[in-house]
This record gives C-alpha cells, sequence and structure tokens, in this order.
C-alpha cells in the first residue's frame, strides 16, 4: 500500500499541510470496510508561535498531549460538546504542531458515509446535502465514523485502521491559501496564511 510514512509528517508543518491536499484518507471499520475521501482543505496549527494552536507555548494537559506525539499521529478532539476534528500531528516529538483536516471529498464507500451524514445513500443527496457533505471537519469526522475513540493512532501503521495514502495531489496552481477560520481569539495569529485548499472552499463545523 502507498501509506503516507512518518517521514512525511516529521517536515515543516506549513510544507505538510500543502502537501497532505489530494491525499486519501483511509478509515476501515470494524467489519474491514474501508471508507476512503480525498483532502480539500487542511489548516496548520504550530504551538511554538500560533495562539491559535491548543498547546500554544508548550502548554501540556490531557487534552494536548498527543500534539506531544510522535510526527503521524493522529489527534482528535471535540469542539462544542458536538463536533469532533482530525487532525495529523507533525515535526519532531515533543514539538506540538499538526495539521487540522477542513474537508474532502468522498472516492469509495460514499454510500456508507451519506449514510454516517445523513441517513441516505450519496445518490440521493440533495443539493444542499451535497454541497455540505464534507466540507468541514466535524462533517467529515461523522461521515469516517471518528470520534475520540481514534485519538493517538499512528497513522502510518495500517493496522491501527486509519492511514493517508498518496492520492492524486493537485497541481500547485490549483491551490490556495488564504486565512484560518473560527481562531477569531488568536490576536496576530488571525493573520497567518496558514489554510490550504484546493478552489474555492467554504466550510463550516
Amino acid at each position: 500500500m502507498d501509506i503516507l510514512t512518518r517521514d512525511f509528517y516529521s517536515r515543516d508543518t506549513l510544507a505538510v499541510a500543502r502537501d497532505l491536499l489530494g491525499r486519501d484518507i483511509v478509515r476501515v471499520l470494524e467489519d474491514g470496510t474501508a471508507l476512503r475521501c480525498r483532502i480539500t482543505e487542511t489548516e496548520a496549527y504550530i504551538g511554538r508561535a500560533d495562539k491559535a494552536c491548543h498547546a500554544y507555548g508548550y502548554k501540556r494537559t490531557s487534552r494536548t498531549e498527543t500534539l506531544f506525539a510522535p510526527p503521524g499521529t493522529a489527534y482528535i478532539y471535540l469542539i462544542y460538546g458536538m463536533y469532533h476534528c482530525l487532525n495529523f500531528v507533525t515535526e519532531a516529538e515533543g514539538e506540538p504542531a499538526a495539521v487540522l483536516i477542513r474537508g474532502a471529498v468522498p472516492v469509495e464507500n460514499g454510500d456508507i458515509i451519506a449514510k454516517n451524514r445523513f441517513h441516505c445513500k450519496e445518490n440521493e443527496l440533495n443539493a444542499y446535502q451535497r454541497k455540505n457533505f464534507l466540507n468541514g471537519p466535524g462533517k467529515l469526522c461523522r461521515g469516517l465514523a471518528l470520534t475520540r475513540t481514534q485519538n493517538g493512532l499512528d497513522l502510518t501503521a495500517p493496522e491501527g485502521g486509519l492511514y493517508v495514502c498518496e492520492g492524486q495531489p493537485p497541481a500547485p496552481e490549483a491551490v490556495r491559501t488564504g486565512k484560518r477560520i473560527g481562531i477569531d481569539y488568536a490576536e496576530e495569529a488571525v493573520d497567518f496564511l496558514w489554510r490550504f485548499y484546493i478552489g474555492t472552499q467554504k466550510q463550516g463545523p
């Protein structure tokens, strides 16, 4: 399998965030069914310099401990008490940094992903549902049935049931950058252009 190795994640977080575009997340369910979706939007978070990062200033708590794990570890947390968010830990172990996966499109077993999101098959989605299928971190986690249970999984080990494959990276000219979403509290970090996306992405929780 063409699973991304730890070396991929151990690089600069901004480079990883950009390079994850077009890669495929594979989520293997307990019955062996593989759900696959292609990443269309990411955001970078770097604890040593970023007030939007949960571990800004190397703050260690029970929630942020996973950010200090080896690169290529899944960091999943809950926001607003209802939405899970999937992140991939980057850079060297002990350096709190990660990439948030903000959006994706289904590639394989879209019917199961649609059932998780809207309780219907993919071809039964209406225009609103199709537009808002996986265009937000909470929507993505719901579609792939990801929760805090998967927090800490090794993304480089297929036996964990969550990993990332090569996919189809976009042409450089198709990649856009912008400000991250939902971090109005983060002072100067609000203006960091650390969001990367393919084409035009309008996202939500």
